[in-house]
């Protein structure tokens, strides 16, 4: 399965929820990809694939220099490998306008790959051409929603952008779910925030909450999923509980369609 996780807002979590619950999975003994859509390269920092090491990176596979097999790098988490990102990346967009095409560039690129039981997309902040390319090679979303004042405010244009390309380039892409991140259960607008979402979207917010919490923030200072740096952190209990959760929705849903 292929999993797109996105938000056009910045700073809500992306990258920290693909590091990590990629990392739960791997530990359960699935096979896991992270790619790194994102030019900052946080994905690739924080599983600890340093900057001399990215070449190829996703840059070279969307413009059609390498294969995909190429660019697909070992991590220190045993099953868990990575596609990174470099700041080459963020002219992908202006390349990719004239190419055939260019919004299929990477579920192109991936259906070459060998077979993973998770592949996990951490998206850019932002609804551009490399968010489109995830979307359009992703059979889900994963939304990463911040528990603060404006959490609610963009989260109907991505809502909106995920049914077109449902409705125009990807009939198979669902959402799979909303994670409410950053929480801290001792602040009274945290927990107002939490409930306005569950009112709103009801069923599609996950029950498991990432609560804000400093060894998820030191983590990739260190190169490691908070997972591995520091398993026992309430942040990492948080994904492991998300990753199980998550699998529950994914047989469930499974289920229904067979």
């Amino acid at each position: 399965m292929i999993i797109a996780i996105a938000n056009q807002k910045g700073g809500v979590g992306k990258t920290t929820t693909a590091v990590n619950l990629a990392t739960a999975l791997a530990a359960i003994g699935k096979r896991v990809l992270v790619i790194d859509s994102d030019p900052q390269g946080n994905a690739s920092t924080g599983l600890g694939v340093g900057r001399k090491d990215r070449e190829p990176s996703l840059y070279q596979l969307l413009i059609g220099d390498v294969p995909a097999a190429d660019t697909v790098k070992p991590t220190a988490v045993p099953g868990l490998s990575l596609i990174p990102a470099t700041s080459a990346l963020s002219g992908a967009e202006v390349e990719l306008v004239s190419t055939d095409r260019r919004t299929h560039r990477l579920a192109d690129a991936l259906a070459t790959l060998p077979p993973f039981d998770f592949m996990l997309i951490d998206c850019p902040p932002s609804l551009g051409l490399l968010t489109v390319n995830a979307l359009v090679a992703a059979d889900s979303v994963l939304v990463p929603l911040q528990s603060e004042f404006f959490a609610l405010e963009g989260l109907s244009q991505l809502l909106g952008t995920i049914d077109r390309v449902k409705a125009g380039l990807n009939r198979r892409l669902e959402l799979l779910g909303i994670v409410l991140t950053m929480v801290d259960r001792r602040n009274r607008l945290s927990d107002q925030v939490c409930d306005d979402v569950r009112a709103v979207m009801g069923a599609k917010v996950l029950k498991t909450m990432v609560p804000r919490n400093v060894r998820l923030s030191e983590a990739p200072s260190h190169g490691l999923p908070a997972l591995i740096y520091d398993s026992r952190c309430l942040g990492s209990e948080a994904y492991v509980a998300l990753a199980r959760e998550l699998l529950g929705r994914i047989d469930a849903r499974l289920a229904l369609a067979g």
